[in-house]
């Protein structure tokens, strides 16, 4: 399916208020079988903002289409020059309790998978190996000429080697890595090509206005049709490539439940709302349920100042 640029949704009037009650959360849990389905509102305690919660990048920042992207080689100019400042930052982002629990409850067997709509990689960093990426991880440059796939990793280096004492400071980062800069600000910055092919490199995302790969579509949508409930995490559901999911367990009688602190498109199709933090909560209905939640590893004491002769 194709990703529309949908940037706002108002909820009609009739919607029935949330909650803070998490027993239908636990009990859902409780019967396994739970198809979780994440968005950016998970991340948002790993230091990640959400697109359209209160803050929301949205509100500022309007993300690049596909069609901008292949048609303009300033466009990409722009795109890569903000993307590889915000990888910086993004790649340094580290699992939060709400990933933590999302892992423990799967590990405990409580869970028939995970989808997400998130390109940030913490669940798979919190243990959910498993875990669907819907629209790509950010991890990750495809070419768009031959194909090739490789680690961000490489490209950041290439980009570091390539735009030496490029250093602007970002305004503000985003959900989907890419950072706030001014076109003064990008200036000249220098695009790297794929190394094996000459061709266009684009990061292994699904940009809006481009289709979610149809063979991934359909694997989420056999893990819906297997799956006892769905429980969807952070996410306002605006776009439709996860919305389906949600309208596609409905009609199937499968319970849907929303944890998101702010009204969602999915909210006439749930059973429920909950109106909660999601670390906090996540981390709560764990508790409840006797599951341990991973405790993260403190960071590495700073190294030894170094001598000066």
């Amino acid at each position: 399916m194709r990703m529309r640029p949908t940037l706002s949704w108002t909820p009609p009037e009739d919607l029935a208020p949330a909650t803070t009650d998490l027993e239908p959360v636990a009990e859902a849990l409780g019967s396994g079988g739970v198809l979780v389905l994440s968005g950016a509102g998970l991340s948002t305690e790993s230091g990640i903002p959400d697109y359209r919660g209160e803050g929301g990048s949205l509100s500022r920042h309007t993300p690049m289409t596909y069609q901008e992207f292949t048609a303009s080689a300033g466009a990409r100019r722009r795109y890569w020059a903000r993307s590889h400042l915000g990888w910086r930052t993004f790649g340094r982002a580290r699992p939060n309790a709400g990933h933590r629990a999302v892992a423990a409850f799967g590990r405990h067997g409580l869970l028939s998978g995970v989808i997400t709509q998130n390109v940030d990689g913490l669940h798979q960093a919190a243990g959910s190996t498993d875990a669907v990426e819907l629209h790509g991880g950010l991890d990750r440059v495809v070419c768009l000429s031959c194909g090739a796939v490789g680690p961000r990793r490489e490209l950041a280096r290439r980009l570091e080697e390539a735009n030496e004492g490029f250093t602007p400071v970002a305004a503000a980062i985003n959900p989907d890595g890419d950072a706030d800069l001014t076109d003064e600000q990008v200036g000249d910055f220098h695009v790297v090509p794929c190394a094996v092919c000459g061709g266009i490199l684009k990061p292994d995302v699904v940009f809006f206005g481009e289709a979610v790969p149809p063979q991934r579509v359909e694997h989420c949508r056999r893990l819906v049709r297997e799956a006892a409930s769905l429980l969807v995490l952070g996410s306002s559901l605006t776009v439709m490539s996860g919305l389906r999911f949600v309208r596609q367990a409905e009609r199937a009688g499968q319970p849907v439940l929303i944890v998101n602190r702010d009204p969602t498109r999915g909210d006439r199709h749930a059973v429920t709302r909950i109106a909660l933090p999601l670390g906090a909560a996540l981390t709560s209905v764990a508790d409840r349920l006797g599951v341990p939640v991973a405790v993260p590893e403190p960071d590495p004491p700073p190294g030894p100042a170094p001598v000066t002769p």
